[in-house]
């Protein structure tokens, strides 16, 4: 059972330290064409070229940043252990899909059955926590009964 989890768990690591290592290569391109642009007679399009770099670094640097928090909220997350309810670290099997309450990454697909890494704070989250196997609830009209708590 905490197989699955830890799967589950080093999926959405892995997840994690590639949307880092884009924003950190899109970082280093933009500074790269930032100092590579060189000035010409048009000063304007010069200024104008290293505004555009440094709005791209900015960019990439907050989303560095997003993944950062990630996987501080990840490292934060048991993947051992069962519980009786949902909580952040656990796998909740439903009837309409299977989740991962940890951190919102997107469908996992895991020895051919897909899961949804949500975080807790998401619509979806929010109403899975503290929720136990036979419970329902209703989320955009749709009906979800848990059937199963890993």
């Amino acid at each position: 059972m905490s197989d699955i989890k830890a799967k589950l768990h080093a999926l959405c690591v892995t997840y994690v330290k590639t949307r880092m290592h884009a924003a950190e290569q899109a970082i280093a391109e933009a500074r790269q064409a930032q100092n590579d642009d060189t000035k010409s007679s048009a000063g304007d399009k010069y200024e104008t070229g290293r505004e555009m770099a440094q709005q791209e670094t900015n960019r990439n640097l907050t989303q560095l940043n997003e993944a950062n928090k990630l996987m501080v909220a990840l490292n934060q997350v048991s993947f051992n252990g069962t519980s009786s309810k949902a909580e952040t670290g656990s796998v909740i099997l439903t009837n309409n899909g299977n989740f991962y309450l940890a951190i919102s990454a997107g469908t996992l697909t895991l020895d051919g059955k897909n899961y949804f890494a949500v975080s807790p704070a998401s619509p979806i989250g929010f109403k899975l926590k503290d929720k136990r196997p036979g419970d329902e609830f209703i989320l955009n009209e749709k009906t979800y009964q848990i059937q199963s708590i890993l």
